[in-house]
C-alpha cells in the first residue's frame, strides 16, 4: 500500500470497493510491481489481456485483474511463486492441445436459458455475473468472464449482464423438481448488497428451493468484502452454503482467517472446492498444509478438481494419476475431514465423477480383500449380502 498506492490511507484500503477500483490491470503497472519473466512479458504485451486502461482486449481469452490487496501476496522476484503463477498470465496460455476446449463442461449444452444449466435433476446453476474480483488463469469460464469491466460505484459494482435473471427464475419457479441453486458466475460477492439481497429473496420466495448456495473466491482474494452489511443480507435468507475457491496455503492470511470467522458466525457453512494445479499446489505436503489450514478456518475442504481443459491451460493440468497419490496420501495422514473428494468435471456435461485410490484388492470366500493407508491388507467379512453371492444361500457359523 505505502509503495504503490502512497497516500491511501488504511480505511479506503480495507473498504472493498476500493479495492475493486483500483485493481491491476495495466501490463505497464504489472511490469514495474514484478520482476516479469519472458514468458511472463511475452503474455502481457505481446497479446496484453487489458490495454492502459483496463479495457479489456477482445482478442484475449481472459483478462488480467488483481485487487491490490491479493496482489501484496506476491512474491515479485519469483516467477514460480504459487499466487503469482494462478493469476499472472505466461506465453503458454496460447498454446493449445488436443481435447482442450472453450466450453469443456458443455454448460451450453444443457443452458436452458440464458444463463441457467439445469444438468442434475434436482438442482440447478445460475450465473448471475461474468465479473470477477481478481481472474484465475486457469478459470473454466474463461470463454464469458471478464469480457466487460464491471463499473463500480458508492453502493458497489455494477455489472454488465445480468437482464437474464428474470428468465432464470422463471424457469427454476416453473419447474418443481429444483430444490438447489447454486449461484455463481463470474462471483455473485462481487454484486452490490442490495442487488445480491433482490436476487436472493426473489429465489427464497419459490417454495421448493430449499438450499440456495454461493460460489465464491471472494473471501480468497477481496476479503474486505465481508462486512455487517453482506453478513446481514445473507443471513435473512437462510440456509444459504458457501464454496469458496481456496488453491494454496498462502492465501490463507489474518485476513481471509477473519472473513471466514465472520461468514461462519452468521450462519453459513463453508466447502472449499480446489483445482489441482501443477507446480503450484500439487503435492502431498502442500494439500496436507492447504485442508488442514481450512478446518481451522471452519471450512471443510469438499472437492479436489482436475483441472479442466480448457484452451490453454495444459501448463496447469496435472496426470490424474497424481490426485489420486493425493488423496492416498492425505486418507488415513489426517483427519477424515481434511481429505477432499477427487472428482473430474466429465468433458462434454459428464458431470462430477469420484475418484479414489484403489483399496479394494480383491473378494474371496473369507470376504473382501482390502489394503489400508499403510499399506497393509485386511478382510472384510463380506459374505452374504456381497452382490455376485446374493443368490447363494450359505449356512451361518454359530458362535461357540
Amino acid at each position: 500500500m505505502r509503495r504503490w498506492f502512497p497516500g491511501t490511507s488504511v480505511g479506503a484500503w480495507n473498504d472493498w470497493r476500493w479495492q475493486l477500483r483500483n485493481r491491476i490491470v495495466s501490463p505497464r503497472l504489472l511490469a514495474e510491481m514484478l520482476a516479469l519473466s519472458p514468458e511472463e512479458r511475452g503474455a502481457l504485451f505481446a497479446w496484453n489481456a487489458t490495454d492502459a486502461s483496463g479495457v479489456p482486449n477482445p482478442t484475449s481469452p481472459l483478462p488480467v485483474a488483481i485487487t491490490p490487496y491479493y496482489a501484496s501476496l506476491i512474491d515479485p522476484d519469483d516467477p514460480e511463486d504459487p499466487i503469482r503463477r494462478s493469476v499472472v498470465p505466461v506465453a503458454a496460455e496460447r498454446d493449445l492441445f488436443p481435447g482442450e476446449d472453450p466450453d469443456p463442461l458443455a454448460e451450453e449444452h444443457d443452458m436452458v436459458v440464458p444463463g441457467l444449466v439445469h444438468r442434475y435433476p434436482d438442482r440447478v446453476l445460475f450465473l448471475t455475473t461474468y465479473s470477477c474480483a481478481v481472474y484465475c488463469r486457469y478459470c473454466t469460464r474463461s470463454r464469458v468472464v471478464g469480457k466487460s469491466q464491471p463499473r463500480t460505484t458508492a453502493s458497489g459494482v455494477s455489472p454488465a449482464g445480468h437482464g437474464h435473471w428474470d428468465a432464470a427464475i422463471a424457469y427454476i419457479a416453473a419447474h418443481t423438481e429444483v430444490r438447489d441453486v447454486l449461484l455463481s458466475g463470474g462471483d455473485p460477492l462481487t454484486l452490490p448488497d442490495t442487488t445480491l439481497a433482490s436476487l436472493l429473496e426473489r429465489l427464497r420466495a419459490i417454495p421448493h428451493v430449499e438450499i440456495l448456495r454461493i460460489g465464491t473466491k471472494v473471501p480468497v482474494v477481496l476479503p474486505q468484502r465481508i462486512t455487517p452489511a453482506l453478513l446481514e443480507t445473507i443471513r435473512r435468507f437462510h440456509p444459504v452454503w458457501m464454496s469458496i475457491h481456496v488453491t494454496h496455503p498462502r492465501e490463507i492470511t489474518p485476513e481471509m482467517r477473519a472473513a471466514t470467522a465472520l461468514l461462519a458466525d452468521a450462519g453459513i457453512p463453508m466447502g472449499s472446492q480446489t483445482v489441482l494445479l501443477r507446480g503450484i499446489n500439487d503435492d502431498v505436503e502442500t494439500m496436507t498444509r492447504l485442508n488442514q489450514a481450512l478446518l481451522t478456518c471452519r471450512v471443510r475442504p469438499y472437492y479436489l478438481y482436475q483441472c479442466d481443459p480448457v484452451p490453454g491451460s495444459a501448463h496447469f493440468r496435472t496426470p490424474v494419476s497424481r490426485g489420486l497419490a493425493i488423496i492416498e496420501g492425505l486418507r488415513g495422514h489426517t483427519s477424515g475431514y481434511a481429505v477432499p473428494h477427487f472428482v473430474i468435471d466429465a468433458p462434454g456435461g459428464g458431470g462430477k465423477i469420484p475418484l479414489l485410490p484403489q483399496y479394494v484388492r480383491s473378494w474371496n470366500d473369507d470376504g473382501l480383500v482390502l489394503r489400508n493407508y499403510r499399506g497393509q491388507t485386511c478382510v472384510y467379512p463380506d459374505t452374504p449380502g456381497r452382490a455376485d453371492t446374493a443368490d447363494r444361500p450359505r449356512r451361518a457359523r454359530r458362535l461357540r
